[in-house]
């Protein structure tokens, strides 16, 4: 006898468990059945009676889920190893906080704060949830301490470098198969922020990352491009900005302009957030002792 189980495609990966460690201790207890699990389809051949009762324990492991589901209320999306991105800090948990009641939040602090890994948590989440229907990340292609010129490659190739940390997170938390699909059909798209000029963004998660390296005009340019039914996410670090004068930043103007704007939130990273390997925490303290005026 054969059967096919199809169960919700959002759940699958919480279902199988990392490396599929779920189904394949639930499949110990049936040694006579074959068992196929692809996507949010599984197979099963062998006699009538180990069928129905795996039909049963995988129903009893569904419910265990939902369970556990519900009692990590924290988990904000998971990762494509079966592990829940809860918020880590104060910082962090602010900023999930503000992204339910604003439409436009700027997370700004120190490098290893989980700024931008919490942003597009938040998107992949929405997007999964069908909030949204696009994730735009963007970063101002600035040369920081290299010239673009002088890089190999096309212009692709060129600018790669400087998007690679949203691709990092995007892998972490959507598998390779299904994140290929979302960046070819563009559901997901990943720009240096020139790309975004004449835009009208609806019905998305924008994110504007390293935004200590954009001037006034291109800040005000990006948070202009907001359509109906977005929401704006700006990070960064006014430490770290690469820009050939540091005053030319836009991101710390841009918080005094939007002060008191209802719908903006602002949320202050410090030291005690970071999230990274302790010896980081260190690092940032022992840097802005050094220069005050970083």
């Amino acid at each position: 006898m054969k059967r096919t189980v199809t169960i919700q495609s959002d759940k699958a990966l919480e279902i199988y468990g990392p490396h599929n460690c779920n189904i394949q201790a639930l499949c110990t207890g049936f040694p006579e059945l074959k068992v196929t699990a692809r996507g949010n389809e599984i197979k099963l051949d062998g006699n009538k009676d180990d069928i129905e009762r795996f039909c049963e324990a995988l129903e009893d492991l569904s419910n265990n889920q939902k369970t556990k589901e519900i009692q990590n209320s924290d988990v904000i999306v998971y990762t494509t190893e079966g592990k829940g991105i809860t918020p880590r800090g104060k910082g962090q948990r602010r900023m999930v906080e503000a992204y339910e009641d604003n439409d436009l939040i700027f997370a700004s602090g120190p490098a290893g704060t989980g700024k931008t890994y919490i942003a597009i948590a938040l998107a992949v989440k929405a997007l999964k949830n069908r909030e949204i229907r696009r994730i735009i990340l963007t970063r101002p292609a600035v040369e920081a301490g290299e010239r673009l010129g002088f890089l190999p490659g096309d212009l692709k190739d060129k600018l790669d470098p400087y998007l690679q940390p949203l691709y990092d997170a995007l892998q972490d938390m959507i598998p390779p198969k299904k994140l290929q699909d979302f960046l070819s059909e563009g559901i997901i798209q990943i720009a240096p922020l020139a790309y975004m000029r004449g835009r009208t963004l609806n019905s998305a998660v924008a994110i504007l990352d390293e935004a200590q390296n954009t001037n006034l005009g291109q800040l005000k340019m990006f948070l202009t491009r907001m359509g109906a039914g977005s929401k704006f996410i700006v990070t960064g670090d006014a430490s770290q900005v690469d820009l050939p004068h540091k005053e030319d930043s836009g991101l710390l103007k841009s918080l005094d302009i939007l002060r008191g704007v209802d719908g903006v939130a602002d949320i202050r990273f410090n030291e005690e957030d970071i999230v990274r390997h302790p010896l980081v925490s260190k690092i940032v303290k022992a840097f802005s002792s050094n220069n005050p005026n970083n």
